[in-house]
């Protein structure tokens, strides 16, 4: 559970609803990662942003890489991303 208040997917509505529609999951939800900018959409998109350069930018770091290096990150932190 987030400290941040935030709001769910079946609370949002109009441009969030959308943008969640957007950023769905495999399993079928929005991260919490994410939903924790719902209150400033401009932040989830700047976040977004941020994901995709960061996961599938130029680097020398190749992309299995970067998703070993994400996995490795959540278990430290006791999370499922």
């Amino acid at each position: 559970m987030a400290w941040i208040e935030m709001i769910t997917e079946e609370d949002a509505v109009g441009e969030l609803q959308e943008a969640y529609e957007k950023l769905l999951e495999p399993w079928g939800g929005v991260d919490n990662i994410m939903k924790i900018h719902s209150l400033n959409l401009p932040s989830l998109w700047a976040h977004f942003e941020l994901y995709k350069v960061v996961m599938y930018g130029r680097s020398r770091i190749r992309r299995p890489q970067r998703e070993m290096i994400a996995v490795v990150v959540s278990a430290a932190n006791q999370r499922h991303y």
